[in-house]
């Protein structure tokens, strides 16, 4: 028998009543938090977009977004 068929023989042979299994919750929050973060990322990226594309200046964006004009238009302005 193989270690991969062992391992499978094995968790038949698990007790779930007097296993310490942990419910993934947090784990999970971290995931979800991590991908609110990359859809507002994205949101403020394509509202930067917008704003030039609207002829707004960096001075108005930088404003919106707490920070000088220079700070914005580096960070955003590849885009």
């Amino acid at each position: 028998m193989s270690s991969a068929e062992n391992d499978v023989a094995g968790l038949d042979q698990l007790d779930a009543a007097a296993s310490q299994a942990r419910d993934a919750v947090h784990f999970r929050r971290i995931l979800a938090a991590l991908q609110g973060i990359a859809a507002a990322e994205q949101e403020l990226r394509d509202a930067v977009k917008a704003a030039r594309d609207a002829d707004d200046s960096w001075t108005v964006i930088a404003s919106a977004l707490d920070t000088i004009r220079l700070a914005a238009q580096q960070r955003f302005g590849g885009n």
